[in-house]
């Protein structure tokens, strides 16, 4: 068949999501998603009244969620941004504030950096990691250009301190520096206090893992209010009703339930730790972790093996191809018991 495709986006290589494979049922620690269902107050709030207004749009605005989201983080709604999951926020930032410039991201992080980068047509610079797999905060220092960092990073799990995040935001005034702490609830500091401070700073949050909604698709912004309003006008420009109702409504019983969430949190940090001690008795080496997954390889196996025994054996966690982390998996951190069915397969195996 012929391509209709622009020739622009002929060679877009686009961002490949885990795997949801349904041939069989799977211990499933391959896409960071919580082991924990959603608050009880999440079911609460989505009652068949609700259920019956789908006919109805949602709110644009969501001022009842970006009200609850500004309540607990200490700003006010003109601070928040609301996404359908936070990789639209990172759309919303790519268009606004790269297209057609220049920007800066890890060579190794999350793999929709660079598919946006294209995507928009930016002058993207790949910064490598270090020997240890940390980020080099000088490679980010008065570069004059957007700066993109997930903290802690994907696939490694590392973080970087607030104070060295505070100083890439303080080199780079005449730049935005967009902080994407997806995994930041599970042992990163956040640096949504210094958007107090900074007026080119956007620190991102997802519901999808700490909060336990990844399907729902909820992500936020806090920012100064003229950098939410730039992102508003992307928005706007081509999905204005871009959260639907019942999203709306999870979200905001989700982060009034502090509680639960913390709850879940400490459990899973637990679990990581139980889980890397695991790992360390059977000789991986194992990466320092602040997510909700670790990233983990052994010396002399082959990681794609690795990775394709354990699905053999009902066990999904994620392989990467990139030459340098291709012998690494990156192992979602579930329950206890999860835990300890991924240990015993990984002892049949080696």
């Amino acid at each position: 068949m012929k391509s209709f495709m622009v020739k622009r986006y002929e060679g877009l290589d686009a961002y490949t999501p885990g795997e949801q494979p349904r041939d069989m049922e799977y211990v499933k620690l391959n896409t960071n998603e919580s082991p924990f269902p959603p608050s009880p107050k999440v079911l609460e709030a989505i009652t068949g009244e609700e259920v019956e207004k789908l006919k109805l749009y949602s709110d644009p605005e969501g001022k009842d969620l970006r009200d609850a989201i500004a309540a607990h983080y200490g700003y006010k709604r003109e601070n928040v941004l609301l996404g359908n999951g936070s990789d639209e926020i990172l759309a919303f930032a790519f268009f606004a504030f790269c297209a057609g410039e220049k920007c800066i991201f890890p060579e190794i992080s999350y793999g929709f950096y660079p598919v946006y980068a294209e995507l928009v047509g930016t002058d993207a610079e790949k910064a490598p990691l270090c020997d240890d797999f940390s980020i080099d905060i000088n490679d980010y220092m008065n570069v004059g250009k957007t700066v993109i960092i997930a903290n802690p990073n994907a696939p490694t799990g590392m973080a970087l301190s607030r104070a060295d995040v505070e100083k890439i935001v303080a080199s780079n005034k005449d730049n935005v520096v967009l902080i994407d702490e997806a995994y930041v609830d599970f042992g990163g500091e956040s640096a949504v206090e210094l958007v107090h401070k900074y007026d080119n700073l956007i620190v991102c949050q997802t519901f999808s893992k700490s909060r336990s909604l990844a399907g729902a698709r909820l992500g936020f912004a806090i920012a100064h209010e003229g950098l939410i309003a730039d992102m508003n006008r992307i928005k706007y420009s081509y999905n204005p009703y871009n959260i639907n109702r019942l999203t709306l409504l999870a979200g905001k019983a989700s982060i009034e339930d502090d509680g639960y969430f913390r709850k879940n949190v400490q459990t899973i940090i637990e679990n990581r730790e139980y889980t890397v001690r695991e790992l360390e008795k059977r000789g991986f080496c194992v990466l320092p972790s602040s997510a909700n997954f670790v990233f983990a390889r052994k010396d002399g196996k082959n990681g794609e093996e690795l990775y394709l025994e354990l699905k053999k054996r009902g066990v999904l966690v994620r392989h990467f191809k990139k030459e340098r982390i291709k012998d690494f998996l990156r192992i979602t951190i579930g329950t206890r018991e999860q835990m300890d069915t991924l240990i015993s397969k990984l002892d049949e195996i080696i």
